[in-house]
C-alpha cells in the first residue's frame, strides 16, 4: 500500500512541477564590483516564468525594493526560444528590444561564458535609470517558442543551464553597476523526493498512532 502511495505521489509531484510556473527565480551576482550592490540585487530582483499557451512563454522581471537599483538591460542565452513577441512595460518603465552594450557586461567571466542569442535582448530607454525596472516596478518579455517546443522544455533548460538569463543593474545609491545571472530552477527530482519523504513520514506516524 505504501509503495503504491509513493508511486502515485511521485506522478502527482512530477506532473505539477512540469506544469507549474517558475515563480520568483532569483539572480546571482556575476561581476562583484561592490559587495553591497550585489547583496541588494540578489535580495530584490527576480523573474517569474509562466506558460501563456499558444507557444508563448512570459518572463516577468520584478524589483521588490526598497533599495535604489534599476534593471537597465536584459539578455537571454540560448534555449527553445524563437524570438521576442512583445514587451509589456509596467508603470514608469520603458523597454525596447535590442540593447547597448549588446553583450552582458562581465558575461565572459561566467562558466561557461554567457553568449547572448541574436535578438534575445532588451534595454530601458533613456534615461535608463528612470525607465529601468526600479523598486516596485516590472517589465514582462514574452517569447514565441520554436516549433515543437513546450513550456516544459523552458523549465528543463532553466534547470540545466541550457537557458540562462542575464540582467545589468544600475542606479544603486552608492553608484556603480552589476551584472547578474539567474539562479537555476531546482532539480525536479529533489522536490519530488522531498515530497515523497514527507508523505512516507506521515504514513509511518499514522501507522504508529493506531
Amino acid at each position: 500500500m505504501l509503495s503504491l502511495l509513493r508511486g502515485s505521489c511521485l506522478l502527482v509531484l512530477m506532473s505539477a512541477w512540469m506544469a507549474a510556473p517558475a515563480s520568483g527565480l532569483g539572480f546571482s551576482c556575476l561581476t562583484g564590483n561592490l559587495a553591497g550592490n550585489c547583496a541588494i540585487g540578489e535580495a530584490q530582483l527576480a523573474v517569474d516564468v509562466s506558460d501563456l499557451g499558444g507557444g508563448q512563454v512570459s518572463f516577468l522581471f520584478t524589483n521588490s525594493g526598497p533599495e535604489a537599483s534599476a534593471i537597465s538591460e536584459i539578455y537571454f542565452d540560448d534555449g527553445t526560444l524563437l524570438g521576442i513577441a512583445s514587451i509589456i512595460d509596467g508603470l514608469g518603465v520603458d523597454f525596447e528590444q535590442d540593447a547597448n552594450p549588446p553583450d552582458l557586461p562581465g558575461g565572459q567571466t561566467a562558466i561557461p561564458p554567457f553568449e547572448v542569442t541574436a535578438g534575445f535582448l532588451a534595454e530601458s530607454q533613456p534615461a535608463p535609470s528612470m525607465n529601468g525596472v526600479g523598486p516596485g516596478e516590472t517589465v514582462e518579455i514574452i517569447f514565441d517558442l520554436q516549433g515543437g517546443g513546450a513550456f516544459a522544455d523552458i523549465i528543463d533548460e532553466l534547470t540545466t543551464g541550457e537557458l540562462r538569463i542575464g540582467i545589468h543593474v544600475i542606479a544603486f545609491e552608492g553608484g556603480g553597476s552589476e551584472s547578474f545571472i539567474n539562479v537555476p530552477v531546482p532539480e525536479p527530482g529533489t522536490a519530488a523526493l522531498l515530497g515523497l519523504g514527507l508523505v512516507a513520514l506521515g504514513v509511518r506516524r499514522r501507522s504508529r498512532g493506531r
